[in-house]
């Protein structure tokens, strides 16, 4: 499974920005989502999830602040960001099952 995120990218505090993580796989539609982000000398950090069903969970830290959402037919999740701060500054994983990665996308907010 190839996952390939994008999006990420330089934004003042305050901004926006959209992730995309886009996929070939044929069992996407089945497949639970997962967005985490690393920050250099840190542990991995869960962000937010989608299952197939669409529930979504987000951690506390971005609740109310970032979306997380599937396109089923483009086999694609996305990640909306909004009223960023420089605590976002990572780097942006997409997963499935948590299982599969993609490359990752640096965010960096700064002013």
């Amino acid at each position: 499974v190839q996952l390939q995120a994008s999006g990420g990218g330089l934004v003042q505090p305050g901004g926006s920005l959209r992730l995309n993580c886009r996929t070939s796989s044929a069992i996407f539609s089945r497949s639970d989502m997962y967005w985490y982000r690393r920050v250099p000398g840190k542990d991995r950090e869960f962000v937010a999830s989608i299952v197939s069903g669409g529930t979504v969970n987000y951690a506390d830290s971005v609740k109310g602040r970032f979306t997380i959402s599937r396109d089923n037919r483009l086999k694609t999740v996305y990640l909306q960001m909004n009223s960023l701060n420089s605590d976002d500054t990572a780097v942006y994983y997409c997963s499935m099952w948590q299982r599969y990665w993609g490359q990752g996308t640096l965010v960096t907010v700064s002013s």
